[in-house]
């Protein structure tokens, strides 16, 4: 059976961006584990063989810290890595739903933050956006103080901050979403394409099994 040709270095993180955006950390720390589980097959390989070069033919040699920033600088020139563009497309997937914490929280978990006006844009809409997180999960102020702590609770498992909880608490069932919460997080989101919205959401229900 004739070997499968080598994937490059490059060709490897073309594969990941192409699944959807990166931080620079994240696909640096993917690029450094893919290059370390080459290099220890590469070993096995020559244990096995007694002793033949693993990369003589069908493999290339693994890639160094070196050689990987280098190519993570080109691509960064070149536009194909953004950790801009990553935080624009993980905000509009996840403002509709989540709050501030949750979000930021995100972000700092692939290395990159939020600008300092889209924090601002994310702290001036997330009371609309607890709102309609509340309407559509209870639709209705509580019964009691149980219902009350289960509401309460929901909200800050969605990340939203205890001063907006308790706002919601009190205000939501008679607020008016002025505009429309989810108008208000297309622009957040700097009115990101649909397809990329669906392709950040995704990678978000599988981000752990990266």
């Amino acid at each position: 059976m004739k070997p499968r040709a080598a994937i490059s270095l490059r060709q490897r993180a073309l594969q990941h961006l192409a699944q959807r955006d990166h931080t620079r950390q994240e696909l640096r720390a993917k690029l450094l584990r893919w290059s370390e589980a080459r290099e220890a097959i590469a070993s096995a390989t020559v244990l096995a063989t007694g002793g033949a070069p693993a990369f003589a033919t069908s493999q290339a040699s693994p890639a160094s810290a070196a050689e990987i920033d280098a190519l993570l600088d080109q691509l960064q020139q070149g536009g194909q890595l953004s950790d801009a563009r990553f935080v624009e497309s993980r905000v509009h997937a996840r403002v509709g739903r989540f709050g501030n914490r949750r979000i930021e929280h995100e972000l700092r978990l692939h290395g990159a933050e939020a600008s300092p006006a889209l924090r601002s844009e994310l702290q001036a809409s997330e009371f609309d956006r607890a709102c309609a997180v509340w309407k559509r999960k209870f639709g209705h102020p509580p019964t009691d103080a149980a219902e009350r702590l289960r509401q309460m609770r929901f909200l800050a498992g969605r990340g939203f901050g205890a001063e907006t909880v308790g706002r919601v608490m009190r205000h939501g069932l008679d607020h008016e979403l002025q505009p429309d919460a989810d108008e208000a997080a297309s622009r957040t989101g700097n009115g990101l394409p649909p397809a990329a919205v669906a392709e950040a959401d995704e990678d978000g229900r599988g981000s752990r099994r990266d």
